[in-house]
């Protein structure tokens, strides 16, 4: 679902009658049609070793890694890859937002940028897409680290369809300038999302365009199948490759009884724990992140 998959045939239509309305702050039909966007973005590096390729999480971007992302290329010489998911960042919308779907992205994209096998890094909703890429298609990945996921259903601590429903809620005049909107926005977030760390991450998803400001990452789908974001696909092949489950111990969403499921799909497992951080590992210690990388590619 990634602008240059050549599987990418569907339509840009509703959700069917129980689509929900977001009539207020419009979301974009598809955030890659805004000039000069790219849905990836490729830092060169030595094409002999496995490159690095980086999968962002539930509302994220591939932005969130631009920083880690030129840290690892430059301390390891490597080439490093992050990618916007489907319905996502500057990747085009689509009704499926399925794990499935996700993995096919990667299945169709790697290897047409001469990218495998690779060493895949997804946090969050990014792990469990790496967890499956690597399940299904264990050839593609030289070796896997899931950042604080594990490949079970999730239980949130933050409420995502309040979330949803307060984006949903924004209302910026037109013509407001970009400050100005932001500031709005923000103001109007508040009032549910207290955490001033989670509404600034949110709103990396406010972009203008014609004037306009509209949500980048679609809300319908995202809303549509929050459960099947939440779950990981039932899975019976292992993958017998090196693997590293980073985790924040600030975190709650990798929990002990989690730990029989890793082992049996990924017999390799090794666990990790960046002390201070909590879900956003790569966002609260990017160093001890980046340490923790280079580590396991040692």
């Amino acid at each position: 679902m990634l602008r240059w998959t050549r599987s990418w045939r569907l339509p840009l239509r509703g959700l069917g009658p129980c689509s929900l309305s977001f009539s207020r702050v419009p979301v974009a039909p598809s955030s890659s049609g805004r000039s000069g966007a790219e849905p990836r973005s490729l830092l060169d590096g030595e094409a002999a070793r496995p490159a690095l390729v980086f999968l962002h999480g539930l509302f994220g971007s591939k932005t969130n890694f631009s920083s880690i992302a030129k840290a690892l290329a430059q301390q390891t010489g490597r080439r490093v890859l992050t990618v916007d998911a489907r319905n996502h960042g500057d990747s085009p919308h689509s009704p499926d937002m399925s794990y499935e779907a996700m993995s096919q992205d990667l299945q169709d994209l790697l290897p047409q940028l001469g990218l495998v096998p690779c060493v895949l890094i997804g946090h969050s909703m990014g792990g469990k897409t790496a967890m499956l890429l690597a399940l299904q298609r264990p050839e593609l990945v030289e070796r896997l680290i899931a950042v604080d996921i594990s490949p079970v259903e999730t239980t949130p601590s933050s409420n995502f369809p309040s979330y949803m429903a307060a984006m949903r809620a924004v209302d910026i005049p037109d013509g407001v300038p970009r400050s100005s909107a932001r500031k709005l926005a923000d103001e109007q977030l508040s009032t549910v999302i207290q955490d001033l760390a989670e509404r600034q991450f949110l709103l990396t998803n406010l972009v203008e365009a014609d004037g306009r400001f509209m949500w980048r990452v679609n809300l319908e789908a995202l809303a549509q199948h929050l459960d099947k974001i939440m779950a990981f696909p039932p899975q019976q092949e292992s993958y017998p490759g090196p693997t590293l489950f980073l985790l924040g111990g600030n975190s709650k969403y990798v929990r002990p009884s989690h730990h029989a499921e890793i082992r049996r799909l990924f017999p390799r497992a090794h666990m990790q724990t960046v002390p201070h951080a909590g879900h956003w590992v790569h966002a609260d210690c990017p160093q001890d992140f980046v340490a923790a990388i280079r580590g396991f590619l040692a």
